[in-house]
């Protein structure tokens, strides 16, 4: 993007500086994500189908408590 801004217009601008004007015009530069060649999409899949939430547990029974102790309904 910062060298297709510098060609259109002969403005230079660091990755930074192209970063804030995409968000200003509403826009985020995409960044494309890392995988390795070798990952096999198949068995990501049925792992996750199969073992992440056996991995991951069930929810606690317990609820989560609040640690303010300026919550307005206690006394």
């Amino acid at each position: 993007m910062a060298e297709l801004i510098d060609r259109l217009f002969g403005r230079r601008y660091t990755p930074r500086g192209v970063s804030y004007l995409l968000h200003r015009l509403g826009w985020s530069p995409q960044v494309p994500a890392h995988r390795a060649v070798e990952r096999d999409e198949r068995a990501v899949e049925l792992w996750r189908t199969e073992q992440w939430s056996r991995v991951r547990g069930r929810p606690s029974s317990w609820a989560r408590g609040w640690s303010s102790r300026t919550r307005p309904d206690r006394t």
